[in-house]
């Protein structure tokens, strides 16, 4: 597979803060992650990543890049308004940060946020009934996860104020008629939960396949059971570095 490392900027390495370089070849392995899974949507859909530091700056995808194709280096750096800080040949599509830009604005803890378009978790996202307690996967989602009512395309600045409001504390949430969305204070933590809720969407749509007749629903107890042995929420660190050795046989090229 071809590591999709050219795609014509210079490298950044070196040319930025230590802790900028580290947030870029993060957001861009989230990227490259995104689409090995095969949760890419051509060139839509975002993910983004707050710069450590006291200034509100961010980055997020170059718009035309498919998500294979996404390198540390060429990732825009934003404010929350969505202007760009730096020289670049590209641009974003600021529609893309409405999402994002709320959360990021009202979450200290909203290093990472997400945002995807997939089969199964869209197809999820507008079943009336949200995810279901049908796997061990969906309870260790549903204690963190929120929904948002769909309010058409996401180009409306007055809906950030819903959307923050319906998030909450909350890391996860489906987007009604639209996609799933994962906050994190890492990029492994973010990544991890979103690997859990689009599993958990993946399994549910494989148990309705035949109806509702006959679903087996979790038990109460075990419910409140995994909601205890998960209180402290679905740790990536331990996963992360596996998921970046898999990028490197499989994909690489994210960290130039």
């Amino acid at each position: 597979m071809a590591d999709g490392s050219s795609v014509g900027v210079a490298s950044l390495k070196g040319k930025v803060s230590a802790e900028e370089w580290q947030a870029r070849v993060d957001l861009a392995a989230l990227y490259r992650l995104v689409a090995l899974h095969g949760w890419d949507d051509l060139i839509y859909t975002h993910i983004s990543a707050r710069i450590p530091g006291p200034e509100h700056h961010f980055l997020i995808n170059p718009y035309g890049l498919l998500f294979e194709e996404i390198t540390a280096s060429s990732l825009v750096k934003i404010d929350l308004e969505g202007a760009i800080l730096q020289d670049t040949p590209y641009f974003i599509n600021p529609a893309g940060f409405t999402i994002h830009s709320a959360i990021h604005a009202a979450r200290e803890d909203a290093r990472f946020v997400m945002h995807l378009h997939s089969d199964h978790g869209v197809a999820v996202a507008a079943q009336s009934q949200g995810l279901m307690p049908l796997s061990q996967h969906a309870l260790v989602v549903l204690p963190r996860l929120a929904y948002h009512d769909y309010e058409g395309i996401a180009l409306n600045h007055d809906e950030r104020e819903r959307l923050v409001a319906d998030i909450g504390d909350k890391s996860l949430m489906l987007l009604r008629n639209h996609g799933t969305l994962a906050v994190g204070d890492s990029a492994a933590n973010c990544w991890v939960g979103m690997y859990y809720l689009e599993r958990a969407c993946t399994m549910q749509v494989a148990a309705l396949s035949a109806g509702l007749t006959g679903v087996l629903i979790a038990p109460d107890a075990a419910q409140a059971e995994v909601r205890s042995q998960v209180g402290r929420g679905i740790g990536g660190a331990l996963a992360w570095p596996a998921c970046l050795r898999k990028l490197d046989r499989e994909l690489p090229g994210y960290d130039a």
